[in-house]
């Protein structure tokens, strides 16, 4: 398969499928109910036989009912209603983790619902929280095609026709184990020289590893400062504000030579933290902040590679 990996959103749900072909799926409550925040976590690894696991977690700070849960940990459940049946309680509440898992009957009741229009209530004592419904299907079809189940009895869209061979149906793939390196403030020769350059020429330097520069990093050319720091003895690593939005912004990261040829690399525009070799991008999937997409990168010598 070309892609190592994807992510999609569609309206109130979000896919996210990483390089070892494990999808992870995120559905949360409308963005006008936002004063009972709900998101389920559904997690489905590659392969014919492979299951979904599934996770719920409440929030609210106005609702004393979901502060109850971190007092009572896992004394307390939550219930699951579809279309008003229910459909028992969740496993016990795991303080520690902020959620509750589902149970298998849950879980299988739940990516039935998803496909079609469905009212899905999340129950704990006389609160209710309503998870949305919208998109649910286009991410699961998202999911589908990354994991090659399409047309096959395993997907989460299913066709009237779908084969019972699991012969297309891709398998996992191991996780690449990443050598950390932490960077060296010296240079080849031994000494920590100062990387000079105007603002400007760096700025048209790496303006070329984008293909849509003035839009992905709209920033890039403002007054505000580079940020200049060495990896090993002949890289440096370039930050630079790119863009600031209503409730996120973004960093661009480029590695570069610290001499010519420079050969400028662009790892990502949407940074927000650097600390030794480890760069991370946290960024609100909505205003209210109740989905948030975390990505990390660490140095293994020559690069930056996504951490799985």
């Amino acid at each position: 398969m070309a892609n190592t990996s994807t992510e999609f959103t569609s309206q109130d749900w979000q896919v996210a499928c990483d390089n070892t072909r494990t999808c992870r799926l995120a559905g949360y409550q409308a963005e006008n109910n936002s004063e009972f925040p709900v998101s389920i976590l559904l997690v489905r690894r590659a392969g014919a036989n492979a299951g979904v696991d599934g996770k719920v977690k409440l929030g609210g700070a106005k609702d004393s009912s979901s502060k109850a849960l971190m007092q009572l940990g896992n004394r307390h459940r939550i219930s699951l209603f579809i279309n008003d049946k229910d459909y028992g309680e969740t496993k016990p509440y795991s303080a520690a983790a902020g959620n509750a898992e589902l149970t298998q009957a849950q879980v299988t009741a739940l990516l039935e619902a998803l496909t079609k229009s469905s009212k899905i209530t999340l129950a704990l004592r006389n609160s209710r929280w309503q998870l949305s419904d919208k998109g649910a299907s286009a991410a699961m079809l998202k999911a589908d095609e990354f994991q090659g189940r399409v047309g096959t009895s395993s997907a989460f869209i299913k066709n009237d026709d779908a084969a019972k061979s699991s012969g297309g149906i891709l398998p996992p793939k191991a996780a690449p184990v990443l050598q950390f390196i932490v960077p060296s403030a010296k240079a080849d020769d031994g000494n920590d020289k100062k990387f000079v350059m105007r603002s400007s020429q760096l700025a048209a330097l790496v303006k070329g590893t984008m293909k849509d520069a003035d839009s992905v990093c709209p920033n890039l050319s403002d007054k505000s400062p580079w940020r200049i720091s060495r990896l090993n003895g002949s890289q440096l690593l370039a930050q630079h504000e790119c863009w600031t939005g209503a409730y996120n912004a973004g960093a661009g990261v480029w590695v570069l030579n610290d001499s010519k040829p420079y050969k400028p690399t662009l790892v990502t525009t949407n940074a927000t933290g650097y600390d030794k070799g480890k760069l991370t991008s946290v960024q609100k999937g909505r205003g209210i902040g109740d989905c948030m997409s975390k990505t990390d990168w660490l140095w293994t010598g020559r690069a930056f590679e996504k951490k799985p």
